[in-house]
């Protein structure tokens, strides 16, 4: 998988791919992440890439040339599968998109600031639109950073154990059961005795009891999806 990510804060990405999962599976040549400098895109003396609005107001809007220069020279290079807009009024993320992105090969991650981009280059390019939650961020740059880690893991071998990612949060429209680790008895708090049987079926239909039970209590909403 390649995942191409364009932005004018091209500092605020490089801690997200530098360690842990995302850097092993990027140092395993599982996935190449690239981060595209927007200002370098840009005609004018000054390197901006945003002017004022039409029509007046706040803010300033991302201009739609350095944005075209950019994804049309990524395009050039290859084929895209997805070019997805970090945005508040896109569809919410959710592990079901995931899912469905970890299956791609090139994706095009573009990150908005300032008051977003000109719609122009919504028309002309972007071909999905998503939002990590109902609240602003000061640009895409860490919703970018979200959406590609929750891709990253669910690729083939990035995870030293591939059926751990089955069991998260929200697979299946559940929430994880609880876990524990040694020691099994911890001042006065001990371990649930199904999980030390070595039962594998009576561990298994505790976990899911335990999931549906967690999901009914902290997010109901799951269930009824």
């Amino acid at each position: 998988m390649r995942i191409d990510i364009i932005t004018c804060l091209p500092s605020l990405l490089e801690s997200p791919f530098s360690a842990s999962i995302l850097k092993r599976a990027i140092d395993k040549g599982l996935v190449t992440v690239e981060i595209h400098d927007l200002r370098a895109y840009s005609t004018d003396k000054h390197k901006s890439i945003d002017d004022y609005p039409f029509g007046g107001g706040a803010g300033m809007v991302m201009s739609i040339e350095p944005i075209d220069g950019c994804i049309s020279a990524l395009k050039s290079q290859r084929d895209y599968d997805e070019i997805i807009y970090m945005t508040p009024d896109g569809e919410r993320f959710s592990q079901r998109i995931a899912n469905e992105l970890s299956l791609k090969g090139n994706i095009i991650i573009l990150c908005g600031h300032y008051k977003g981009i000109d719609e122009r280059a919504r028309q002309m390019f972007v071909t999905r639109e998503i939002s990590i939650g109902d609240y602003v961020l000061s640009g895409g740059e860490l919703a970018a950073a979200v959406v590609s880690d929750a891709i990253i893991r669910l690729l083939p071998g990035v995870l030293s154990d591939e059926t751990s990612a089955l069991t998260d949060s929200f697979q299946d429209n559940l929430l994880a059961p609880p876990v524990y680790t040694r020691p099994a008895e911890y001042k006065g708090l001990k371990v649930p005795e199904v999980l030390l049987s070595g039962h594998e079926q009576k561990i298994s239909e505790w976990r899911f009891e335990q999931a549906i039970k967690r999901t009914k209590e902290r997010r109901p909403d799951l269930l009824a999806d």
